[in-house]
């Protein structure tokens, strides 16, 4: 302690200008009302010098960032992420500058941790490192403000919304985790089709510690009906996990919770699985869902095949518990049958085979996890068409198995390389 305190006295702690404005941006924002965040931000950015600002928040099917209507940012035309300027920074993660008469319109994503929340707009005169570092910053508590506020208010909800949404859609999307997360560790990303109607199917995970623990659900039916069953079995399964249980266990407490609630007919198929994240070693069970497949390469490897046990609701024995270990850089995805059982014109299935197909030509360098679902999803959904007749659901996770080290342990020269 006597140490620590010697080092902190020859620390400068004075407000530089940095910590001014976003200093000043998370004091007023606390008690702001929701619909004047806009104009704060706005305020903010006046600050550095810029102007003409636009917030675009991700519409739901992935494929669109809107504007978000709100005085005095600018309220332009929908940008497509597949090819303008706003979706690069969007999709890479990385601001794009783009040299104009009156000065540079910064493209700078919006991200809550890693989640991609869409992209802060503005023109500045001129762009240095300075306004590289602070732009960066500011978009970062940007993002946290638009997540936190939007727990009580639904304008955000509005703005990214393209089309009319169905009441079981609206109650899956509020039971998702974020459709994304990234560490060095380990990575995750899904998509749920068709997005505006998803009914049945859904997804969820956490990182407790050293586990990563996922769960997919494809609950029977459709509509309304359908999502309350999904609803109840993410529940179930969080309440479990939470008691620390295993596979099994999460396995029993969501197949009571379906058999309680609906008749004897009905049922859910289910796969949980648990990740070690510092040893890759992947355990899984399958309770009626199709075999999740690994990737490695950019190659389908083949399907992670294992014993089943019967859908939740029907009450079948315990699971068989499966264990693989990855390699660093695989990927395992999980998917539900609505992926590959789809017909189109009354054709043949989609099928296995050529979901492989699309999840190798999906694969590019070194892309995150968050844009090979992504196109991966949207391929899909052009190659069926454009509908699908049952909900469609991607999970596809990454082991990298990396070290955190360098997020905990800042030198005192970082931190002065950092301001």
């Amino acid at each position: 302690m006597v140490e620590a305190r010697k080092a902190a006295e020859g620390v400068d702690r004075s407000e530089g200008f940095g910590e001014r404005l976003l200093g000043s941006l998370v004091d007023r924002a606390h008690r702001m009302p929701p619909h004047l965040i806009a104009a704060l931000v706005a305020q903010e950015i006046a600050i550095i010098g810029g102007r003409d600002v636009e917030v675009l928040l991700q519409d739901y099917d992935q494929m669109t960032l809107v504007p978000l209507p709100a005085a005095p940012l600018q309220v332009n035309a929908p940008q497509p992420i597949d090819g303008s300027l706003a979706g690069q920074a969007f999709k890479t993660d990385t601001a794009v500058e783009h040299a104009q008469a009156d000065g540079v319109r910064i493209f700078v994503p919006l991200l809550d941790g890693t989640d991609r929340v869409g992209v802060l707009v503005f023109t500045l005169d001129a762009v240095d490192d300075d306004d590289r570092r602070l732009t960066r910053r500011l978009a970062g508590l940007v993002a946290d403000m638009v997540i936190t506020k939007s727990m009580y208010t639904d304008r955000f909800f509005q703005a990214r919304r393209q089309k009319r949404m169905s009441l079981s859609a609206e109650m899956q999307w509020q039971l998702l985790p974020p459709l994304m997360m990234t560490t060095p560790l380990v990575s995750v990303a899904g998509a749920l089709e068709p997005a505006y109607d998803v009914a049945g199917d859904s997804f969820d995970y956490a990182l407790n510690d050293e586990i990563l623990h996922i769960a997919m659900i494809d609950a029977m039916g459709h509509g309304l009906s359908a999502a309350v069953m999904a609803t109840l079995a993410v529940g179930a399964y969080r309440h479990a996990r939470r008691q620390d249980v295993g596979l099994d266990g999460l396995y029993a407490a969501m197949d009571a919770a379906v058999a309680d609630q609906f008749p004897p007919d009905r049922f859910a198929t289910a796969q949980m699985a648990r990740l070690d994240v510092g040893t890759g070693v992947l355990q899984w069970v399958n309770a009626g869902h199709p075999a999740p497949l690994l990737v490695r390469g950019h190659r389908v490897v083949g399907p992670l095949d294992s014993p089943t046990t019967l859908p939740l609701g029907l009450g079948g024995t315990d699971p068989v518990i499966t264990e693989r270990t990855l390699e660093r850089g695989d990927r395992v995805l999980f998917f539900t049958d609505g992926l590959v059982e789809e017909h189109r014109n009354g054709g043949e299935q989609f099928g296995d085979t050529r979901l492989r197909e699309h999840i190798e030509r999906s694969g590019h360098g070194d892309e995150p996890v968050q844009e090979t679902v992504r196109r991966l999803s949207h391929s899909l959904m052009q190659e069926r068409g454009g509908v699908t007749t049952d909900d469609a659901t991607l999970l596809l996770l990454e082991w990298t198995g990396g070290s955190v080290d360098h997020l905990i342990d800042l030198s005192e020269s970082d931190h002065k390389n950092e301001d």
